[in-house]
């Protein structure tokens, strides 16, 4: 059996999670067996590496920072039928860095809808990119709180959500524009569109107009993920709505990820 000093350098030094420390602990036999279960039990966070260069939002995303981060499906039918490849198609990466995390999105997507040019207003039967944020990754309820935020980035790049304000606990629906900074292109050969976002990091003592600064983000960090797209075809309100990772329903109802950050992916920061 190995020392728990043996294994709790080696799991600082691989910043993994307490709990695989605990199960390594108990475990007895050699060292490389220790290892796995360590390396098992780390494998359910999905990593996001560093950049190391600055990313400049601009849609364009010729940082060859981007090169690091893989492409990942954004094909999760969470609201709707029927979705076609014509009428959307999607994928993701992701990036950070100590101040953000930044988020390149590609879509084809046959109508863009803005039937609501009042940000606080029926912002989601619009078209527009959803970004689930869990700092902590405790997951739990965060509808009427700051526990985590579902921010709706319109075509017109007002930053949607709804929480309290400053001076009440009763939540209403608010902009938090100096949490994102976006910008999105549409190309004209291809029609491919591309977001490009910036997105600072708040935690659950954020209140609006108070002195709350993002965090500062560290390698290891974890934290809850999802991204989502509200997809409207100009009748009004949003035909599909397509996310990032699987729900399962409750009743049929997937739609529960501004509800709850229960149903997030957890991520880590590394290298």
């Amino acid at each position: 059996m190995f020392s728990k000093t043996l294994i709790s350098k080696y799991v600082k030094n691989n910043g993994l999670a307490g709990s695989a420390l605990t199960i390594a602990m108990m475990t007895t036999g050699n060292l490389a067996h220790s290892i796995a279960v360590i390396d098992d039990a780390s494998k359910a966070l999905t990593p996001i590496y560093r950049a190391d260069e600055a990313i400049v939002i601009d849609a364009k995303a010729l940082e060859s920072a981007w090169q690091k981060a893989s492409w990942r499906a954004l094909d999760q039918v969470l609201i709707g039928e029927n979705l076609s490849e014509d009428d959307f198609n999607g994928r993701y990466k992701l990036l950070w860095d100590s101040e953000a995390l930044y988020l390149l999105v590609e879509l084809q997507d046959d109508v863009l809808a803005d039937s609501h040019p009042d940000p606080l207003v029926n912002y989601w039967d619009d078209d527009c990119v959803e970004v689930f944020i869990d700092e902590d990754a405790s997951g739990g309820d965060h509808q009427f709180n700051y526990n985590a935020f579902a921010y709706h980035v319109g075509l017109d790049r007002h930053v949607s959500d709804m929480g309290p304000t400053a001076t009440s606990s009763e939540s209403v629906i608010q902009t938090y524009n100096d949490h994102i900074q976006s910008q999105w292109s549409r190309a004209l050969d291809t029609h491919t569109i591309t977001w490009e976002l910036k997105i600072s990091i708040f935690d659950d003592s954020f209140l609006p107009n108070s002195d709350a600064k993002p965090q500062v983000l560290k390698q290891h960090k974890e934290m809850g993920f999802m991204l989502a797209y509200c997809d409207a075809d100009g009748k009004g309100s949003r035909e599909h709505f397509i996310g990032s990772y699987p729900i399962e329903g409750i009743n049929g109802d997937k739609n529960l990820g501004y509800k709850t950050a229960d149903v997030f992916e957890k991520v880590q920061l590394v290298k």
